[in-house]
């Protein structure tokens, strides 16, 4: 049964992996988004206490 000999197709499954690994990783590190975060600061804003009654 040739389908189950492994030669050819062990090693055209490995170098279609390390085409794909060298290719598409840079392809997609490099994308950039269009609207970037902006750092916002690490004080909290100070808020007003509510004067609720709770009954």
């Amino acid at each position: 049964m040739p389908q189950l000999n492994p030669t050819p197709w062990l090693s055209i499954l490995i170098f279609s992996w390390l085409a794909f690994l060298a290719i598409l990783p840079p392809k997609v590190m490099a994308h950039t988004f269009p609207n970037e975060p902006t750092p916002q600061s690490t004080e909290k804003p100070k808020g007003e206490p509510w004067n609720w009654p709770w009954h």
